[in-house]
């Protein structure tokens, strides 16, 4: 027996935790983990973990690769996210630096972190049990099925916990925060598995975003960057420039040459290779050019709206996402923002 990982089902984001009364079938909420997604994939002889950016992340997490193999009663296929809490009893929160720390490429790194800072799963959906694929069921028998295969499995695997109460799910998004979770998520019960598609509603503290570094303009001091310019994916795949990422600390934009060094295109001389940048009536006679990247990583960060096909304003660094896969981070992702008549605002 073996499982294929498909592509994990998505998110749209919400402003508001929406009322499972107007929505037909109904939702079931759960608290939005802040770690890595990950598809877990138990064949009853070996285990991979899948990432949603189709990156493997089985060498990862060697503790987890133990843990499914020794713990999970039967061979199965699960979707969830991969955390790490550090702190003492009784106060521990999710630690996202702990965690981004274990995409490493020393082995002997990976391997102390993972007794250091051990690395949890949290199951929220059961694709495959034994033979049977269940992507096409219900969420709700999904669950179900989830819940019995998971009755006495202990740390580090563990099932996300739900509520199907409105107030308790908004009573979550302000609590939750307080132990580093990042949200809400509410998922209809009456519908498949849907790989790819943003089918579910996420509600988070801030609109993130997550975008690729495509290149970097120098510090107006002639060291350092100055600022990141970020993009996203069309729906024909074209790469576009949505803005930039700027207030960084005179040591941080030297450090960041030397972090993005690797990704910097170069031509035939090894020089690196720039372009002109994108104009706006501000710019004026202003140097726009920048040093081109290869589009291979991915940040995430804070933006308030978007104007057109762009952020409206600067955006803001929140965090390096080395679980990411550059071609997934598309306009799709981004909160769509319901039109309303300005002569009502006016009124």
């Amino acid at each position: 027996m073996s499982y294929v990982i498909p592509a994990p089902m998505l998110a749209k984001a919400a402003a508001a935790v929406p009322d499972p009364a107007k929505t037909a079938g109904g939702l079931l909420f759960e608290p939005k983990w802040d770690g890595f997604r990950g598809l877990i994939a138990w064949d009853g002889e070996s285990v991979e973990i899948g990432s949603r950016g189709a990156k493997p992340l089985t060498r990862y997490f060697p503790e987890l690769v133990e843990a499914v193999s020794r713990l999970l009663p039967r061979p199965c296929l699960l979707d969830g996210e991969i955390v790490v809490a550090t702190g003492p009893a009784g106060a521990q929160r999710l630690d996202w630096e702990a965690l981004s720390q274990r995409i490493h490429p020393a082995a002997s790194r990976i391997i102390r972190l993972s007794t250091e800072t051990p690395a949890m799963f949290v199951a929220f959906d059961l694709l495959a049990e034994g033979d049977d694929d269940l992507q096409q069921l219900p969420f709700a028998e999904r669950r179900a099925r989830l819940e019995s295969l998971l009755d006495g499995v202990p740390d580090p695997i563990h099932l996300t916990r739900t509520t199907r109460n409105r107030d308790a799910a908004v009573r979550w998004l302000a609590e939750f925060e307080g132990a580093g979770l990042d949200g809400v998520v509410a998922k209809p019960l009456d519908q498949p598995y849907a790989p790819g598609k943003r089918t579910l509603i996420k509600i988070k503290h801030a609109r993130t975003a997550d975008v690729v570094a495509l290149g970097y303009r120098v510090h107006k001091s002639g060291s350092g960057v100055g600022s990141l310019l970020v993009g996203l994916y069309d729906a024909d795949g074209v790469l576009r420039q949505v803005g930039g990422v700027a207030a960084w600390s005179d040591a941080r934009r030297r450090e960041l040459v030397e972090e993005l060094a690797p990704l910097v295109e170069r031509d035939d001389d090894g020089a690196a290779v720039t372009a002109e940048g994108e104009r706006s009536r501000f710019s004026g006679s202003k140097d726009v050019s920048f040093v081109r990247l290869r589009p291979e990583r991915v940040l995430e960060v804070r933006y308030d709206q978007l104007e057109g096909a762009r952020f409206r304003h600067t955006v803001q660094f929140d965090r390096w996402r080395p679980d990411r896969d550059a071609r997934s981070c598309t306009y799709e992702q981004l909160e769509t923002v319901a039109g309303y008549d300005l002569a009502d605002v006016l009124d």
